[in-house]
């Protein structure tokens, strides 16, 4: 499991794998998604949650989305190779 959220050697925001990246992408997403619904019952909630985003993501939304790129590019420069 700890292998699939790895960071990637290669990349600035890259993960070793495109399933760990969408996996915390997706965890991110809910925690954004939780955080607004809630935001004015909880709002000590959203501050945690949207840390907590940040956290997941390795920075932010773009940061997420750059990460994202590298993988995808690493993976198919790696099946090139073989």
């Amino acid at each position: 499991m700890m292998n699939l959220l790895r960071k990637s050697k290669d990349g600035v925001f890259a993960s070793q794998t495109l399933t760990g990246h969408l996996l915390r992408g997706a965890v991110a997403i809910g925690l954004l998604y939780a955080a607004i619904s809630q935001q004015h019952a909880y709002p000590v909630w959203v501050a945690v949650a949207g840390v907590l985003a940040l956290v997941v993501m390795r920075g932010c939304l773009v940061c997420w989305t750059v990460g994202l790129v590298e993988t995808v590019m690493q993976r198919f420069s790696r099946s090139l190779r073989s």
